[in-house]
C-alpha cells in the first residue's frame, strides 16, 4: 500500500494515472479551487515534510560517514515479479535512499520464485552484516504466504516494522519495539510537525489492520490521547467520527468518509490507498477539518521518509553494538592447593559460544558453530571491519626452557585474563592447537594450565574442529599421489598417459587450468592439446620424479616411533616398485605451516600449489603440487580448516585456537588469519581521514610464539611478521627462578623426576649467573627494536630476594620492566601487574619503537643463516656439510634464494646442543642439512639430529 510503503493489492495502472493524480491535486490545492470553502482547512504537505526529514537525514548520514569509515546505512528491497504499481514504489524508495547517502540494494525475483527460496533469500539478507534494512515489497503472488515471509526477516532488520516481535512490543504498554511500522510513525510525524498536541485529544481510528489502523491506535494511546478504533462494520460509525479531535483514516475505500461527518475543526489524516482519491472526500472535508492531509502528497512521503530513518537507526545500532563488545567475564572458582589441570577445567561451565561471538561484535553469519562452546570464524571479518584500526599487538615468548617447560601458554592466556576481565581492557589470546600425539605423550596438553586456561580443556587438545586431521588427509593425498604418478609413468606410454590425463569430453580435449599453467613452466605456450607434438607430450605427461630427491612423507598425528623409517611398495601389485620413506608428525606437514601462513583462502590454494616435493632426474626441475594436479583437492580439503576456531579462557574471554606447525622444523606460531581477525576485533573504529574516534581505546592481541627468542619470536618477526605485515607492539619474556638457576650450574632438570633442593630454597649466587640466559634474550628481543616486559612466573619456593634480583638485571638489560606472576594459581588476578605492565609499555610515548627485521631477504643463503646464527645464539660462525653444500647451489639454482629462513635446532640451549646451558660462546653451528618450503615460503636448514615425530614414553598421558 502506499502508506505502508508497498504496493496495493488492487489491480491498480499507477504509471498511467500519474498525470491525472497530479492534476487533479492541482486543482484541488489551487487557491482558486479553495476559495469556495468559507473555512478550508490548512493542507499538511506531506512532501514538504518528508523533504525536510531527508535532508536531516543525510546530513545524519553524512556526519556519521566522517566520524565512522565503516559505517555505510544499506537498505535491500525484495520485489517479486513486475506490477506496474511495484516497479513504482521501489523506484521511489531507491532514489530517496540514494539522496540520503544510504546503499541501496534490489533483489529482484521473478513471480515463479517458492515460498522457500523466497525465505532463503531473506535468511541470506538476514545474515549479511553489511545490511541493515530487509523490506520485502508487497503484495507477493498469491502462491506464497505473505505473513510467513515477513516473519522470517529479522526483527532488528526489519525497518517497515510489520514482523510480529515489533507489533506486539508495540501494543506494550512500557516497551518500545525495534522499529515503528513506517505509516503509523509518518502519522504521528505529520501531526508533530504540524504543531498538533496530541495528548488529552479525543482521537478515532477508521481500520483497523495489523500495519496501519492498530498501531496508529497504540501510538495514539502511547500519547496520552483518548482513542476509538473503528471499522467499516462498526455502528454509528457517522456519529463516532464526529467526536474526534484527530481523525485518521485508513480503511481502504474511495471517500468513505464524507465531510458532514467530521467535526469541525478536526485535524484529518487521510491515508488513502486509491490512485486518484483518499478514503476522505476530500472537497467537503477540506471545507470542515482545520487541517487535511491530500492525496496523493500527504503521508505517502512521509512514510518514505520513515522508512530512510528506520534504517539509520537500524545502521547505528548495528555500529554500536559491533563497537560495544562487553565480554561478560566468568567467575573462577579457586581451591587451594591448586587442582590438577582437568579437575579445574571440568568444574567449570563455559558460556555458549554463540553468547561470546555477540559480545566480540560478530554476525551470525559470521560463525560456525561446533557444539556449544566452540565455532569457526569467517574470513570476511577482516574485510566488514577493514576500515577499524588494530589493536595493540603482544608477542610472548620465553627464555631457553627447562624440559618442564616455563609457562608461555599459562601466560599468554593469564595475560588475557588480566586484561580482559580485571583491567578492564578488551583483550584476545591467539595460541596454536596441540598435536594430539603430544597430547598422549610426555608433553600433555597444550591448553594452559592451572587457573589461566581454555576451556573445554579435553575438545581443544583433541579433534576441536578437526583442523589436524584435515592437514593430515591433504598431505597423504599428496604422498599418494606422488607413488601413483611414479607408478604410472613407469608402467604406461605418454599416448596413455596423455589420454588419461587429458580426458577428451564429447569428442573434445581441453587442459584444465592447472595443466596450463604446468606448460607454461615447462615454456610451451599452446593452449589447444591437439597442438602439442610427440615430444611436447612427453614432456608434459612426464614429471619424471627422482626417488631419491623426494621431500614429503606421510604423516600422522600420533607418538609413532615405529613408522619414522618404513619401506613402502611391498605388495605384488605395485610391480617391485618399492621405496623407503617414513611418516612425520602431522603437525610437522608443510600443509600446516601453509596453513599458519596463509593470508586468504585464494593464498591457501596458491602455496599449497606450488609445495615443491621433489626434483625431477634431470636435477634442474622442481616438482609441485600443481605438477601433480592436487592444488585444487589440497585446497578442498582444507577449505574449512583455514578458518579460526573461537574458544575462551576459565574466565570467559575469547581466544583463537588456530594451526600449530611444528615449532622445530616450521615457524612454530599460529595463524596470522586468527591474528589479523583478533586485531580487528579488538580495534577501534576509524574516522574517514582513518584517525580513531575520539573517546575510543584499542584492546590487546596477545599471540604465543613457539621456544624461546632464539627460536619461536626469531621466526616470528622474520618469518610471520614479513608476511602478515603486522608489526607486534611489546615482546613478552617468559622466565622462571627455576630455569635460570638451571642455566646458572643447577642440576640436571628431567621430566618425571623431583627437583633438586637448589631449585626448592634460596640461591641468590646461583640465579645470578643464571640471569645471564635472560639478559641474552631480552638483547634478542631488543634487535628488533621493540619494548620487552619480563614475566617472571612465580613458584612457591620463590624468595622475595630471588624475584627482586631478577627484576632488577632485567630491567638493567633493557627491559621496560620484569613483573613477578601468578596466574597459574590465580588466573588472571595473578597477572594484574603483568598486565598493567605491558599497557604502560605499548602506550608510553617515550619509548622508542624502530621494528626491524634481523635480515635482508634478499641476501644469500648462507649469509641469512649466519646472521641468526651470530646474532641470535652467540656462534662464532657455522660449517656447511657437503649435502647442505649441494641444497644451496641447488635453492639458487632453482630461485628460491630470496626467501627467509628457519633454523631447526633444539629449544633446550641457545646453540645446536642441548647440553649448552646459559650463554654458550666459542661454538659453530653445524648446518647438516638445508630443506625447502616452498609452499609456506621458507628453506628451513637443520641443526643436528631433529626427529619429526616422537615416540611415547613408558607411561602416557
Amino acid at each position: 500500500m502506499w502508506c505502508l510503503g508497498n504496493a496495493s493489492k488492487s489491480n491498480l495502472r499507477v504509471m498511467m494515472l500519474i498525470e491525472v493524480k497530479t492534476s487533479i491535486q492541482k486543482k484541488l490545492l489551487a487557491p482558486k479551487f479553495l476559495h469556495q470553502y468559507k473555512n478550508a482547512a490548512k493542507i499538511i504537505d506531506g512532501k514538504v515534510i518528508a523533504k525536510s526529514i531527508r535532508e536531516k537525514i543525510s546530513d545524519e548520514v553524512y556526519q556519521l560517514k566522517r566520524k565512522y569509515l565503516s559505517f555505510k546505512p544499506r537498505l535491500a528491497i525484495v520485489q517479486v515479479g513486475n506490477r506496474e504499481d511495484s516497479v513504482a514504489y521501489v523506484k521511489q524508495k531507491e532514489q530517496a535512499a540514494r539522496e540520503a547517502g544510504i546503499d541501496f540494494i534490489l533483489q529482484k525475483r521473478d513471480e515463479s520464485i517458492t515460498a522457500n527460496e523466497l525465505s532463503k533469500l531473506v535468511r541470506e539478507l538476514n545474515q549479511d552484516p553489511s545490511i541493515h534494512g530487509v523490506l520485502v515489497q508487497l503484495p507477493l503472488p498469491e502462491h506464497i504466504d505473505e505473513r510467513c515471509v515477513i516473519e522470517s526477516i529479522d526483527p532488528k532488520k526489519d525497518v517497515d516494522g510489520f514482523h510480529t516481535n515489533n507489533i506486539g512490543r508495540l501494543v506494550k504498554r512500557h516497551d518500545d519495539p525495534i522499529f515503528l511500522p513506517c505509516t503509523p510513525k509518518a502519522i504521528i510525524e505529520l501531526l508533530d510537525q504540524t504543531g498538533i498536541n496530541i495528548s488529552r485529544k479525543r482521537a478515532v481510528v477508521v481500520g483497523r489492520s495489523d500495519i496501519v489502523g492498530f498501531p496508529t491506535f497504540t501510538l495514539l494511546l502511547k500519547r496520552n490521547s483518548t482513542v476509538t478504533l473503528c471499522h467499516s462494520m462498526t455502528a454509528n460509525l457517522p456519529e463516532i467520527v464526529k467526536t474526534a479531535e484527530i481523525l485518521v483514516v485508513a480503511i481502504g475505500k474511495a471517500e468513505f468518509i464524507k465531510g458532514d461527518w467530521i467535526n469541525p475543526g478536526a485535524v484529518v489524516i487521510d491515508v488513502g490507498t486509491n490512485a486518484i482519491k483518499g478514503d476522505v472526500e476530500f472537497s467537503s472535508a477540506s471545507a470542515v477539518a482545520s487541517y487535511i492531509t491530500p492525496v496523493p502528497g500527504g503521508v505517502a512521503p512521509v512514510t518514505v521518509a520513515m522508512l530512510l530513518k528506520n534504517t539509520v537507526e537500524s545502521a547505528k545500532r548495528f555500529l554500536k553494538e559491533s563497537n560495544e563488545r562487553k565480554i561478560s567475564t566468568l567467575t573462577l572458582k579457586r581451591v587451594v592447593p591448586v587442582q590438577s589441570d582437568i579437575d579445574i577445567a571440568t568444574s567449570h561451565t563455559p558460556k555458549s559460544i554463540k553468547v561470546l561471538a555477540k559480545e566480540l561484535g560478530l554476525a551470525s553469519n559470521e560463525i560456525e558453530l561446533y557444539g556449544q562452546y566452540k565455532a569457526k570464524v569467517s574470513l570476511s571479518v577482516i574485510e566488514r571491519l577493514k576500515s577499524r584500526k588494530n589493536g595493540k599487538y603482544i608477542i610472548v615468548t620465553g627464555i631457553t626452557p627447562t624440559p618442564l617447560g616455563e609457562g608461555k601458554s599459562i601466560t599468554t592466556l593469564g595475560i588475557a585474563q588480566a586484561l580482559s576481565a580485571h583491567l578492564g581492557k578488551l583483550s584476545f589470546a591467539c595460541v596454536r592447537q596441540p598435536s594430539q600425539g603430544p597430547t598422549f605423550g610426555i608433553k600433555g596438553g597444550a591448553a594452559g594450565g592451572g587457573y589461566s586456561q581454555v576451556i573445554p580443556m579435553d575438545e581443544f587438545n583433541l579433534h576441536l574442529t578437526g583442523d589436524i586431521h584435515a592437514v593430515t588427509a591433504a598431505n597423504n593425498l599428496l604422498a599418494a599421489a606422488i607413488d601413483a604418478r611414479m607408478f604410472h609413468e613407469n608402467t604406461q606410454t605418454d599416448k596413455a598417459l596423455f589420454n588419461r590425463l587429458c580426458t577428451a569430453k564429447n569428442g573434445v580435449r581441453v587442459f584444465a587450468p592447472v595443466m596450463l599453467k604446468r606448460l607454461r613452466k615447462l615454456g610451451i605456450d599452446k593452449t589447444d592439446p591437439n597442438d602439442l607434438t610427440p615430444e611436447e607430450i612427453s614432456k608434459f605427461v612426464r614429471l619424471d620424479i627422482d626417488p631419491e630427491t623426494i621431500t614429503w612423507q606421510r604423516v600422522i598425528d600420533t607418538n609413532d616411533r615405529f613408522l619414522r623409517r618404513i619401506t613402502i611398495g611391498q605388495n605384488p601389485t605395485e610391480k617391485g616398485q618399492t621405496r623407503s620413506t617414513g611418516f612425520d608428525i602431522s603437525v610437522a606437514s608443510e600443509c600446516m605451516a601453509v596453513l599458519a601462513l596463509s593470508t586468504s583462502l585464494e593464498d591457501l590454494r596458491e602455496r599449497l600449489g606450488r609445495m615443491v616435493v621433489a626434483t625431477n632426474k634431470a636435477g634442474d626441475t622442481p616438482i609441485t603440487a600443481d605438477d601433480l594436479g592436487i592444488g585444487g583437492a589440497l585446497t578442498v580439503l582444507m577449505k574449512d580448516a583455514i578458518k579460526p576456531n573461537l574458544m575462551q579462557t576459565l574466565e570467559g574471554t575469547p581466544v583463537f585456537v588456530h594451526a600449530g606447525p611444528f615449532a622445530n622444523i616450521a615457524h612454530g606460531n599460529s595463524s596470522i588469519l586468527a591474528d589479523k581477525i583478533a586485531l580487528k576485533l579488538v580495534g577501534v573504529e576509524c574516522d574517514s581521514e582513518g584517525n580513531p574516534v575520539e573517546g575510543s581505546e584499542e584492546g590487546y592481541v596477545i599471540t604465543e610464539a613457539g621456544f624461546g627468542t632464539d627460536i619461536g619470536m626469531e621466526k616470528f618477526f622474520n618469518i610471520k611478521c614479513r608476511l602478515s605485515g603486522l608489526v607486534p607492539d611489546c615482546v613478552v619474556i617468559v622466565s622462571t627462578i627455576r630455569a635460570l638457576k638451571m642455566h646458572g650450574g643447577g642440576p640436571e632438570i628431567t621430566f618425571g623426576n623431583p627437583l633438586h633442593e637448589t631449585y626448592l630454597s634460596e640461591n641468590l649466587e646461583l640465579l645470578e649467573k643464571g640471569c645471564v640466559n635472560l639478559v641474552k634474550h631480552i638483547q634478542n628481543a631488543r634487535k628488533y627494536g621493540l619494548p620487552v616486559v619480563v614475566s617472571i612466573n612465580k613458584f612457591t619456593s620463590d624468595t622475595q630476594a630471588e624475584l627482586e634480583l631478577t627484576r632488577k638485571i632485567a630491567i638493567e638489560a633493557g627491559a621496560s620492566d620484569a613483573i613477578p606472576a601468578t596466574h597459574w594459581a590465580l588466573g588472571g588476578e595473578g597477572a594484574i601487574d603483568l598486565g598493567k605492565a605491558i599497557i604502560k609499555a605499548t602506550t608510553d610515548k617515550t619509548e622508542k619503537r624502530e621494528f626491524r627485521f634481523l635480515y635482508d631477504i634478499n641476501k644469500p643463503i648462507i649469509e641469512k643463516i649466519e646472521i641468526i646464527a651470530k646474532e641470535m645464539y652467540g656462534a662464532d660462525g657455522i660449517e656447511l656439510s657437503k649435502k647442505a653444500i649441494e641444497k644451496v647451489e641447488r635453492y639458487t639454482k632453482q630461485g628460491f634464494v630470496n626467501l627467509p629462513i628457519c633454523m631447526a635446532k633444539t629449544h633446550l640451549s641457545l646453540s645446536h646442543d642441548p647440553k649448552l646451558k646459559g650463554v654458550p660462546t666459542g661454538f659453530t653451528v653445524p648446518i647438516r642439512d638445508i630443506r625447502a618450503s616452498i609452499g609456506a615460503g621458507f628453506l628451513y636448514s637443520l641443526l643436528g639430529e631433529m626427529p619429526t615425530i616422537p615416540g611415547l614414553p613408558t607411561v602416557s598421558n
